[in-house]
């Protein structure tokens, strides 16, 4: 599919709905979201554009973990990053996954170190719903939000059932379980606990080159959220979360004695995080909230014979002071962010003196935001924030959004910020840590920065048997100092640097929600986006290049098929890719440089008995697509893990030779999709209310 159609159904679409005419008699059911404002505001009231989500959408396609689930969301996708052990991070519009910051009921608590691993483990039926802001959010959620911001906002306990059980197995004998129990802790309180447990241990390895093609995996988590009852309703809340993993992937002989070993390769990593949220309305007349979390996580983990043992606590606390004067709603805050980290690596070793530097950083910060309403057709939002890093000094993150309401239940949105980040690659790249590349770092990185426009336009129709629900959006995001890793400069390296130019993303995307008779139901998302970098050659000539792993366009749909007599119900999900540039590993690699258009689509079918019980059963991958389709090979050198037999030139480049004719060394970061094929699954779900 070429990018022309895409663009021209968009723009035809655009033309049916400035045509098109409501119904007024039909009224509007609308969400409250809190991520885009720091609080509770209408979905359709909110200057802020957010997406909604909720377990319903979710169930369309089951996944042992969140991370999977959102390949349903237009423009966000899971990104396997390691064909080996297959870690990942999430893309919003093309970015890479550091520039996505997540909150877990709106509490940083995912980040750094635990942003591969942070959507693990997180049953769904534990959320509420979920929330995605597109576009940098730093001017109220302060550094990391640089590119977009995924809220996780988990169900308070009055609102969850008294018991729930969700179980699901696979063909590859995958098995999952979640499973939460509501129950009052004492005379004012109410109290959910969650548990999520997952194994996979089948050595699978399809594609016949002595690796697994997916990583073995035990993991275990524990959820706690309290609700205390306190007069005027005021709220209090206390949650916590413990998330143990234990994964490896390498050669499919590879047991734990081997771990760390020269003899057989694996990338073996034990994974140990606790989580802590708490939310508190100060008893004062005016609405004073005290937020905070704190984290604990310990990774163990050798890649080969490469260690990586990493240490890392944060904590935050943020008050805020919500008024409504008017017209006039302010929103000011005080909020204090604390790191400490350390690990095996140059990240915190001094590389003259070799002594252990660990990184410990305060950050403080204040913000301040108006929202205004001129008239009932208008909001303009204004805000700003300061934060103050112990390196980088003062830092400013400003804001502004402008909606206008129409006539016609139509919206339009602008909004225009700024973001910026801290980077440590040894937390957030896993090519740094898998020791298949020499890591290079030319200069001492400066802090990222980037600047955002967006605007949308949302329009609602409906008439007597359906409704059509569409928004569309186009976005510019320019960064300075990026830091993006250089795989094509020398192959046996990464190099990390500011970029000396700049890098642009924009693009168009589509979010629509047709109903149809009250049993047909159409989600369509389109995104077409545009990535590039202007850097700067040798001789200083002006360059533009395209970003590894970035997708030129993209397509999501759900197709839900209800037969209420019955209790039956189908649904067809799906998506697809235009071609991404991939990382070669040597200027004569055979693999293509790009990936061709690629595809995941799942059948389901659901039979609800009655309110309590559910039976589902389907089939993922219906077209057995994975990477290594076609391709002479998915790892480089998979027969040569540790380069035994790889002979060098003098300059220290790989030598042509008979045995390897292509200079490559091992390197498994050529991977852009799952490398899990065709598979079936089934399974019950249990609600008591």
């Amino acid at each position: 599919m070429k990018q022309k159609p895409v663009l021209f159904l968009l723009a035809q679409l655009v033309v049916f709905l400035l045509h098109a005419q409501t119904d007024p008699r039909e009224e509007n059911l609308d969400t409250v979201v809190i991520t885009g404002t720091l609080k509770p505001v209408l979905r359709t009231e909110s200057p802020v554009p957010v997406e909604v989500y909720t377990p319903a959408f979710f169930k369309k396609n089951p996944a042992p973990g969140l991370f999977e689930s959102l390949q349903q969301v237009n423009g966000v996708r899971p990104q396997v990053n390691c064909s080996i052990c297959n870690t990942g991070d999430i893309h919003i519009n093309g970015l890479e996954g550091p520039y996505t910051m997540i909150t877990i009921d709106g509490m940083p608590v995912v980040s750094s170190l635990a942003s591969v691993y942070g959507l693990y483990g997180i049953p769904v039926q534990l959320i509420e719903r979920l929330e995605i802001v597109k576009g940098p959010a730093s001017g109220l959620y302060g550094p990391e939000a640089i590119g977009g911001l995924i809220n996780i906002i988990t169900r308070t306990p009055d609102k969850a059932p008294r018991l729930s059980v969700n179980a699901m197995v696979s063909s590859w004998l995958e098995k999952t379980m979640d499973a939460g129990y509501r129950f009052r802790a004492g005379k004012n309180a109410q109290s959910l606990l969650g548990l999520h447990l997952f194994h996979y241990g089948m050595r699978t390895d399809n594609n016949n080159d002595g690796f697994t093609d997916i990583a073995l995996q035990q993991r275990i988590s524990v959820f706690s959220k309290t609700r205390f009852l306190r007069k005027n309703q005021k709220t209090a809340s206390l949650a916590a979360r413990y998330f143990y993993e234990d994964r490896w992937g390498g050669e499919s002989r590879w047991t734990p004695l081997f771990r760390g070993s020269d003899l057989i390769y694996a990338e073996s990593i034990y994974t140990n995080r606790w989580e802590l949220m708490g939310q508190y309305q100060l008893p004062l007349q005016e609405k004073v909230n005290l937020s905070l979390s704190a984290t604990g996580h310990r990774q163990d983990a050798w890649y080969g014979k490469t260690p990586y043992l990493g240490k890392q606590q944060t904590g935050f606390l943020q008050l805020t002071w919500d008024k409504q004067q008017g017209a006039h709603a302010w929103l000011a805050g005080l909020a204090f962010r604390g790191n400490y980290y350390d690990d095996n690596s140059t990240a915190t070793r001094d590389t003259l003196s070799g002594v252990n530097r660990p990184e410990q950083t305060l950050v403080p910060g204040i913000f301040l935001q108006e929202e205004w309403k001129p008239d009932e057709r208008q909001v303009i939002l204004a805000g700003f924030r300061w934060d103050h890093h112990p390196v980088h000094k003062s830092v400013f993150t400003p804001r502004l959004a402008w909606k206008i309401s129409g006539k016609n239940q139509d919206q339009f949105r602008l909004n225009a910020g700024t973001g910026f980040r801290v980077v440590n690659l040894f937390t957030e790249e896993h090519a740094a840590l898998s020791g298949a590349r020499a890591v290079e770092i030319r200069e001492t990185l400066r802090p990222e920065k980037s600047l955002n426009i967006n605007l949308q336009y949302s329009r609602q129709l409906k008439w007597e048997r359906g409704s059509l629900q569409a928004d569309l959006s186009a976005w510019y995001t320019r960064f300075n100092n990026q830091i993006l890793p250089d795989y094509d400069t020398d192959p046996a390296k990464i190099i990390y640097r500011n970029l000396p130019g700049y890098s642009v993303s924009k693009g168009i995307s589509l979010n629509s929600e047709l109903n149809s008779n009250h049993t047909w139901k159409l989600l369509l998302g389109i995104t077409v986006q545009h990535i590039r970098k202007f850097d700067k050659d040798s001789s200083g000539k002006k360059t533009k290049q395209s970003q590894v792993l970035t997708e030129p366009w993209s397509l999501t749909w759900t197709l839900t098929k209800t037969f209420p007599a019955s209790g039956w119900s189908l649904d067809y999900t799906g998506n697809i890719y235009g071609p991404m540039r991939l990382p070669l590993a040597s200027l004569y690699d055979p693999r293509p440089a790009y990936s061709p258009v690629w595809s995941l689509q799942n059948l389901q079918a659901t039979k609800k008995f009655n309110r309590s019980w559910e039976l589902f059963m389907g089939v993922k991958n219906l077209l057995n697509w994975t990477p290594a389709r076609g391709l002479p090979f998915l790892i480089a050198r998979a027969n040569d893990p540790f380069d035994r037999q790889v002979e060098y030139n003098t300059d220290g480049t790989v030598k042509q030779t008979a045995g390897n004719p292509w200079t490559l060394r091992f390197d498994p970061s050529y991977i852009y999709a799952p490398n899990q094929g065709i598979r079936f699954f089934s399974g019950l779900r249990y609600q008591l209310r």
